[in-house]
Order: structure tokens, then sequence, then C-alpha cells
């Protein structure tokens, strides 16, 4: 499969769970500074979701980039990479409706590390198509 298919299809997929996200975020009930208090956790909680979508957003840019192709390997990897990327809107949503509380930051951190694990997979994948060379010669051509 042509790498551009991959990309085209893990960068929707991002596009679209920060566009849920972003949907789960709402304006104060009330029009005074005070209600703006109620929303700081929800906004907390996607701020953060943001940035770590981001940041995996460019780090997978720059691992794809070192493709030609992509192997029926590294298709499955990158699907299960996203499973895990797409259960972020869901607790996202759930800890900044309960900041702090066990269940939705267990369950945030779970989901985080799943995240982390399911990449460091998909990038040793690569990486071993590049038997020769390390990862930071790989991304620095």
């Amino acid at each position: 499969m042509p790498k551009n298919r991959m990309e085209a299809f893990s960068d929707g997929v991002l596009a679209i769970i920060i566009t849920i996200m972003v949907l789960e975020l709402h304006t104060p009930k009330d029009f005074t500074f005070e209600a703006i208090k109620e929303v700081i956790p929800t906004f907390f909680a996607y701020i953060l979701s943001y940035l770590y979508i981001g940041i995996y957003w460019n780090n997978h840019h720059h691992l794809i980039s070192t493709l030609e192709k992509v192997s029926g390997k590294i298709l499955w990897l990158n699907l299960h990479w996203l499973f895990w990327m797409s259960l972020l809107p869901v607790t996202t949503s759930w800890l900044g409706a309960h900041l702090f509380k066990t269940a939705p930051t267990f369950m945030y951190g779970f989901v985080l590390f799943m995240c982390a694990i399911s990449y460091y997979l998909l990038q040793n994948a690569i990486l071993d198509t590049h038997e020769e060379h390390s990862l930071s010669e790989l991304l620095t051509t």
C-alpha cells in the first residue's frame, strides 16, 4: 500500500478526534466570570489531550516520512494505535467532568499508556524496515 493512503487516513482520524473533543466544550451557563470556573476542568482536560494528540501527529508524520511503502503489519499496528487514540475524546470528557476522581483519572491514564505502547510497537515495526539506520539518522535525512 502506498504510504500516503495510511498517512491521509491517520490524519483524518486524528482531525475527527480533535473535532469530537472540541464539541464537548460548552460555554458557561451564566455570563459572569464566576461561571467560567465551572468549565475550567473540561477546558484543562481538552488542552491536555489536544497537546498530546498534536505531539503524536507531528511524530507520526516524521515517522511515516521514512517509509517507502506500508506493509500489512505496519498498517495493522497503525490501526491499533488509532484505536487507542480514538478513545481519547471519551476519557477526556469523563476526566473533564470529574477532574482528579479515581476512575476517570485512571482510565485517562490507561488510554494514554496504551497509546504510548501501541505507538512504540508501530515505531519499532517501521524501524525494522530500516535495519541499517538508527531512528535519529532516519529522521534527520
